[in-house]
C-alpha cells in the first residue's frame, strides 16, 4: 500500500478533530432552533417542567438532590470541561502551543479577544447589578466556530483551522480561569482540601507510571463530588483532573509494531502447521495479545479524549443547548428587557472579539513580536476573528454562573444568540469572498 505523504500524516489528527467539532457545531445549531421553537410553542409548559424535574440519591442521612437542568450544567458539563482539559494538555505538549514561537499568535489573539470584549461590556454595565456578567463575552464556542468554517468546504486552508482551534483552546483556558477565580461561591476549605489532596494522589500515580484509566476516572468522580461541596464550580474539577491524566503510553510505537508483527508471524506459523484446525484458544490468545498491545500504545489521556469526544460533541453539548437556549419571547421579556446587559454582551462578542483579535495581532506584527502563519493574511484574520465572536456554549454557561435572576438570564440568552448569529454570518461572508477562488492544497 502506498504510504501517505508526510504532511498528510501530520495533519490527519487535526483534520479528524475539526471534523467532529464542525459536525457538532451544526448539530448545536439545529438543537438551538428546536429549543427556541419548543419554548415558544403550545408545548412550552413541558419545556420548563422537564428541565425543572428533580431526582435524588439518598443513603441514610445523605441526600443528593438536583434538577435535571442542574444535573446537565453541574454534572454532564464536567465531562465537556474534562475533554477541554485533555485538549489543552495535548496542545501544550505536542500541538500548536508546544512551541513558544508558534503559540504566540493564538495567545495574543486570545488575549485581545478577551480584554476588549470585557472592557466593552463594562462600559455598558459598570456599577449596575449586571456587571457580574463581564465574563460572558470573553468566551468562544470552538464547535460552533469550526462548524461555520466547515461550511466553506475545501476552499479553507488547514492553517485557518489550526489557528482557529489553537486560538479557541487558549480562549478556553482563559474562560476556565475566569470561572475558577471570579465565579466561585463561598468556599468550604475542608472539601476543597480533600479535592486538592486527591488531585495530588492522581499526580503521584501519574509520576509512578500507573496507566489504568479507570483508576483516574473513579478518583475523578470523587473529586467532582467534593468540588461540588466546596463551592468551586465542578467544571474546574474536570479540567484539573484532565491535567493529571498520563499522556505517555506504556509502550513505544516501534515496540508496538514489532510485538504485533511477532504475533502475526506466530499466527502465520500456526496456520501453516494446523490449517483450519487451529485451536480457537490459541487464536484467542494471539488476538488478546494484539488487543493488549493496542491499549498499551495509547496513553490514558489520548484514549479518553478519543472515546469521549464524540459523546461530548453529539450528546452532552446538544443536551446543554436544548436545556439552556429555550428563550420564551413574550410581553414580560420585552417589558423587563435589560438593554445595557444586551448591548454589553452583543457588542462585546461582535465588535470586541473581531476588533480585539485583529488589533492585537496587527500590533504584535508591527512590533515584530509575532508573524502570521503562511497563507494567513490580516483580511483572513478578520474573518476568523468574527468567528471567535460565536460565544454560544461557553457564554451561555458563564451567564448561568453569573446570574440567578430570570430576566438577566433571558436577556443574556437573547444577546448571546443574536451575537453568535451575527458573528457567524459576518465571519462566513468575509471568508467566503476572500477564499472563493482558492483551492486547498492539503
Amino acid at each position: 500500500m502506498k504510504e501517505k505523504p508526510t504532511i498528510q500524516r501530520i495533519f490527519k489528527p487535526i483534520t479528524k478533530f475539526t471534523k467532529i467539532e464542525a459536525s457538532g457545531g451544526i448539530v448545536l445549531f439545529a438543537v438551538t432552533i428546536i429549543a427556541l421553537i419548543w419554548a415558544n410553542s403550545f408545548l412550552s409548559e413541558y419545556y420548563t417542567k422537564i428541565w425543572d424535574s428533580t431526582f435524588s440519591i439518598t443513603f441514610n442521612n445523605f441526600e443528593f438532590k438536583k434538577t435535571l437542568l442542574h444535573f446537565i450544567n453541574d454534572g454532564l458539563m464536567v465531562i465537556f470541561f474534562f475533554v477541554v482539559g485533555l485538549e489543552i494538555k495535548r496542545e501544550l505538549l505536542i500541538g500548536e502551543l508546544s512551541k513558544i514561537k508558534q503559540a504566540m499568535v493564538p495567545v495574543i489573539a486570545a488575549l485581545g479577544g478577551m480584554v476588549i470584549p470585557a472592557a466593552i461590556f463594562m462600559i455598558f454595565n459598570h456599577g449596575t447589578p449586571t456587571e457580574r456578567g463581564w465574563g460572558i463575552p470573553v468566551a468562544t464556542d470552538i464547535a460552533f466556530s469550526l462548524g461555520v468554517l466547515s461550511l466553506l468546504g475545501k476552499k479553507i486552508p488547514i492553517s485557518f483551522k489550526i489557528f482557529l482551534t489553537a486560538f479557541a483552546i487558549i480562549d478556553d483556558i482563559g474562560a476556565v480561569l475566569v470561572i475558577a477565580i471570579f465565579y466561585t461561591a463561598n468556599l468550604n476549605l475542608l472539601y476543597l482540601g480533600i479535592g486538592l489532596i486527591l488531585l495530588l494522589i492522581l499526580l503521584i500515580l501519574n509520576l509512578l507510571k500507573v496507566n489504568k484509566a479507570y483508576i483516574y476516572i473513579l478518583i475523578g468522580l470523587v473529586i467532582w463530588f467534593v468540588f461540588l461541596k466546596s463551592g468551586v464550580h465542578t467544571t474546574i474539577a474536570g479540567v484539573l483532573t484532565a491535567f493529571v491524566i498520563p499522556t505517555k503510553a506504556r509502550i513505544k510505537l516501534s515496540d508496538f509494531k514489532s510485538r504485533c508483527q511477532n504475533t502475526m508471524n506466530e499466527i502465520d506459523s500456526i496456520e501453516n502447521e494446523h490449517g483450519d484446525s487451529t485451536s480457537i484458544n490459541t487464536l484467542n490468545s494471539c488476538i488478546n495479545e494484539i488487543k493488549t498491545n493496542s491499549s498499551n500504545v495509547l496513553s490514558p489521556a489520548h484514549m479518553l479524549e478519543y472515546k469521549l469526544h464524540p459523546y461530548v460533541a453529539f450528546l452532552i453539548l446538544p443536551l446543554f443547548a436544548l436545556s439552556n437556549t429555550g428563550l420564551v419571547i413574550n410581553s414580560e421579556l420585552i417589558s423587563n428587557f435589560d438593554y445595557r446587559l444586551f448591548w454589553g454582551i452583543f457588542l462585546g462578542l461582535v465588535i470586541g472579539k473581531s476588533f480585539g483579535i485583529t488589533f492585537f495581532i496587527f500590533l504584535s506584527n508591527k512590533l515584530k513580536i509575532t508573524k502570521l502563519p503562511e497563507g494567513l493574511k490580516m483580511s483572513h484574520l478578520l474573518g476568523l476573528a468574527f468567528l471567535g465572536g460565536i460565544g454560544f456554549t461557553m457564554s451561555l454557561f458563564i451567564s448561568s454562573l453569573a446570574f440567578s435572576e430570570p430576566i438577566f438570564l433571558d436577556t443574556s440568552k437573547a444577546s448571546i444568540l443574536a451575537a453568535s448569529l451575527v458573528s457567524g454570518i459576518s465571519g462566513y461572508t468575509i471568508l467566503y469572498f476572500l477564499t472563493r477562488k482558492t483551492k486547498r492544497t492539503i
